[in-house]
């Protein structure tokens, strides 16, 4: 079963109000990370101090089910998300977010233009290469736009590797994924182009503002 299936599954199980808790896992099936997508239907704590630093134009890489782009709506604010999900950009739509289906290594609307990038609930791991993905999303701004991308917390261990996806009872086919924890995210995005500005805690979650 691919990843993006079971990811689908648990979005639909967590919009009906069921749950939608899975896991990473290593290939001996040893859990790596814990993922609710309950988490991201509504806005939760922390999203906040995301929300008030986002400037101009706002690109939401791998949106899911569109939280934060909705609410940018609603205040009038430019911005798009983008998922590779079908069933994240469901119910992005249904949301009121503007959302394309589609993959951020691919070509986007504006690149070159957008003010803000957002990689939140861990979308550094997007790939499996954080260099290459902020890079990517160097790429992707305008001259003086920001990164802004949720961490691991301090002390936690930065890595990449193969890893599947286990959702009530099934396990995926292995991606690749990443994490970066707070400690090192000045050395990763030195190396992809992009100086670290700031880094901030808020409700337990840690963040980090970086410029191109």
């Amino acid at each position: 079963m691919t990843p993006l299936h079971l990811y689908g599954q648990a979005l639909r199980s967590a919009a009906g109000g069921a749950r939608g808790r899975a896991d990473l896992v290593d290939a001996a099936g040893a859990r790596i990370a814990h993922l609710d997508a309950t988490l991201w239907i509504e806005l939760r704590p922390g999203d906040a101090g995301v929300l008030d630093r986002c400037l101009g134009s706002i690109l939401d890489v791998g949106c899911g089910p569109g939280r934060l782009a909705a609410e940018l709506a609603r205040a009038g604010r430019p911005a798009l998300g983008v998922d590779l999900s079908a069933e994240a950009v469901r119910q992005a739509r249904r949301r009121g977010a503007a959302v394309m289906h589609g993959d951020v290594f691919a070509p986007l609307p504006a690149e070159g233009h957008w003010q803000t990038v957002l990689l939140v609930d861990g979308n550094i791991g997007i790939g499996g290469d954080p260099h290459r993905l902020l890079h990517r999303c160097a790429g992707l701004l305008r001259r003086g736009g920001v990164v802004l991308a949720e961490l691991r917390a301090p002390g936690e261990r930065t890595w990449s590797g193969q890893v599947n996806l286990r959702y009530a009872c099934h396990v995926s086919t292995p991606f690749r994924w990443a994490h970066v924890a707070i400690d090192d995210a000045e050395a990763v995005s030195r190396r992809a182009g992009l100086q670290m500005d700031s880094a901030w805690s808020e409700a337990g979650r840690w963040f980090a503002q970086l410029s191109a």
